[in-house]
């Protein structure tokens, strides 16, 4: 193993590993730091282990679907331990899989704490130093926590130690309607949990399109998740029993009894420990690292994903990645991604996925802003597999017809999201997509349909 290297990484998740394969692709000799798993957050405690455990809320769900054809079936003798330890396999599978691609790519994985020491070395543990033409911070986030509701482990859970637990509660509070509450609360009460779902905002995921939470509001509704929006948490006693967290919603002061309580309201940076100071890296007053055009954190030190706030998302963070190994290596690439071209995903049921603008931020940037919307329903296999709920809307220029945003909210969302988005970044118009064969029958078609919705000549609706 050398200890001169054209790049060090520090982190080994969806940035860190990424951003490492793509450089020695492009010729840099390259190592990689890693304290913990390999595969970071999103392999070990994030990504992977909750869609895991949704997979087997949906199998476990199906149940029901099953006694709609005469089939009874005897839940008695479920055992969640067993769902969990298949999450845990995914992940370790995975972390694996990253290694041998480490190993493939004659990338050094060094494993311990680094530390930057300025001039391009960095301290491993302590003891053994490294030095580097260039530097890459991609150490990550982790929950964040709030005072009033200190995380311990047992009543008041942070989502990392959610996914670590082997039993199930009877009844669960959540503080934090985002993807991930929403995706928790989907999970949970798939199983049989009996869920709170409490947001301080006017609806569940905020920052989503209001006509899509609007259809995954009624879905929980449906499925007895109680939702509290507009509600403040101001503290919560802990028991042997369980939590009870005081609630102000509409005026009115409230208690919320459960047997735990999720804590779920963002994430912090994980930039303490590390010597930015040294290195002259800034960080603003969350403790986020401060980047300037290409990610640039200080002369040779580069830092991308969730360490850089803006677009926490596994996919946004190697591709960040891959613009700084890119533009190090003498690429001419982006200053940064754009964020119009950055999908979002909500794997609840129905699933939520977007990109681009919305209406409100189109028409102020000036574009005279449209939309169309085309019902999962009209398209027939939606109703073939029981699954009509949702719709597709596309967001275009009326002038020139440029695809500004697309939202989908129904089954498979998060893969159909792709067709719209591809359509936008290359600069495709409406009417390609409109005009495009789409195999019968598919929930694409809803894709297709919307499309031709922009000049009026749906045919399924």
């Amino acid at each position: 193993m050398s200890d001169n290297y054209d790049l060090i990484v520090i982190g080994s998740g969806p940035a860190g590993y990424v951003g490492a394969i793509r450089a020695t692709q492009l010729g840099l000799s390259c190592a990689v730091i890693e304290k913990g798993d390999v595969g970071g957050v999103c392999l070990n405690i994030g990504c992977i282990p909750s869609k895991a455990l949704i997979r087997q809320a949906e199998i476990f769900r199906s149940a029901d679907e099953l006694e709609g054809l005469g089939v009874t079936v005897d839940k008695s003798g479920f055992d969640y331990q067993k769902a969990w330890k298949k999450s845990r396999k995914a992940s370790a599978s995975l972390s694996k899989g990253v290694q041998f691609l480490l190993k493939k790519n004659k990338i050094a994985l060094i494993e311990g704490r680094a530390t930057l020491e300025g001039g391009g070395v960095v301290l491993v543990n302590g003891e053994k130093r490294y030095t580097a033409k260039n530097i890459l911070l991609a150490t990550g986030s982790r929950p964040r926590e709030l005072p009033p509701f200190p995380f311990d482990g047992k009543r008041i859970l942070s989502s990392d130690q959610a996914l670590m637990m082997e039993t199930l509660p009877s009844s669960l509070a959540i503080l934090g309607a985002g993807a991930i509450g929403c995706e928790f609360a989907h999970i949970m009460a798939s199983f049989g949990v009996e869920v709170t779902l409490i947001e301080a905002m006017g609806k569940i995921l905020p920052t989503e399109d209001p006509d899509t939470t609007a259809i995954l509001a009624r879905s929980f509704k449906k499925r007895k998740i109680k939702m509290l929006v507009g509600a403040k948490a101001s503290g919560v006693e802990t028991s042997e029993k369980g939590v009870s967290l005081s609630v102000e919603s509409g005026g009115k002061q409230e208690t919320v009894q459960a047997d735990q309580l999720l804590v779920v309201v963002g994430r912090s940076p994980n930039t303490e420990e590390l010597g930015l100071e040294k290195a002259g890296v800034g960080t603003d007053e969350k403790g986020f690292v401060r980047v300037a055009d290409h990610y640039k954190a200080a002369e040779g030190v580069y830092a991308v994903g969730d360490m850089v706030g803006g677009i926490l998302l596994a996919h946004a963070a190697s591709k960040e990645a891959e613009l700084v190994v890119e533009h190090i290596a003498g690429k001419e690439v982006p200053a940064a991604i754009d964020r119009t071209l950055i999908p979002t995903a909500v794997y609840t049921e129905p699933e939520i996925a977007g990109f681009g603008m919305s209406e409100t931020e189109a028409k102020e940037a000036g574009y005279s802003a449209k939309s169309v919307q085309f019902p999962y329903r009209g398209a027939g296999k939606s109703v073939a597999i029981e699954r009509p709920d949702g719709f597709v809307k596309i967001l275009y220029d009326e002038k020139s017809r440029e695809i500004l945003g697309g939202r989908i909210v129904g089954d498979h969302a998060t893969e159909l999201i792709h067709e719209l988005l591809l359509a936008r970044s290359a600069e495709l118009l409406p009417e390609d997509i409109a005009n495009t064969v789409h195999a019968h029958p598919t929930l694409s078609e809803a894709v297709m349909e919307a499309a031709r919705g922009v000049d009026g000549w749906t045919i399924q609706a």
